[in-house]
């Protein structure tokens, strides 16, 4: 297995991940599949924000999983907080590759001078918690009922993971409103 930094090349890739997540889990909360076309706006927002596509691929260049992040909330005083999500291609799950993409996240967020990286995660979906608890965030709280889905209203867990970057914060003015990217 390999870490890399995914390209547009990984698109198709990445997109069925995303869709069997969708279809499948409560990882998303989202009932109908992403269109192909969705992924160029997708890589172009990553792009202009600077935020990383982690990928781990086997030797015949297949995507088992992948991870990244983006802007947590779009106003300016928020620019140190970052929300990241994970994916573990479904043939894949149980092996130990989500801790190993967690763990390259975390390196660029610091690399990156980011504060604090949330995590919103289905509250049962405990093998997401317990890796995100082994990683170090703390549970900072659930949100219930925020979703619906397969039949049933949905609650998120919310943990966060405090960075020490960047060294020495200032408060940013933003010309433009970010969009959230995740």
């Amino acid at each position: 297995m390999y870490l890399i930094e995914c390209s547009r090349s990984y698109a198709d890739q990445i997109l069925a991940i995303y869709n069997d997540a969708i279809l499948t889990t409560t990882a998303m909360y989202e009932y109908s599949e992403r269109p192909k076309e969705s992924m160029t706006a997708w890589f172009d927002a990553k792009e202009q924000g600077g935020y990383p596509v982690i990928g781990l691929v086997d030797d015949y260049d297949r995507l088992l999983a992948f991870g990244t992040y983006g802007p947590f909330r779009a106003r300016p005083a928020y620019h140190y907080t970052i929300e990241h999500s994970v994916y573990v291609h479904k043939d894949h799950r149980g092996k130990g590759l989500g801790p190993m993409i967690l763990s390259t996240l975390i390196e660029k967020a610091i690399e990156q001078q980011y504060h604090c990286m949330v995590a919103a995660i289905d509250s049962d979906n405990a093998a997401s918690i317990h890796m995100h608890e082994k990683a170090g965030f703390e549970p900072i709280g659930v949100v219930k009922e925020v979703g619906y889905k397969f039949g049933a209203y949905r609650s998120l867990a919310l943990m966060q993971l405090l960075l020490p970057t960047p060294e020495k914060p200032k408060e940013i003015q933003a010309s433009r409103s970010i969009p959230p990217v995740l």
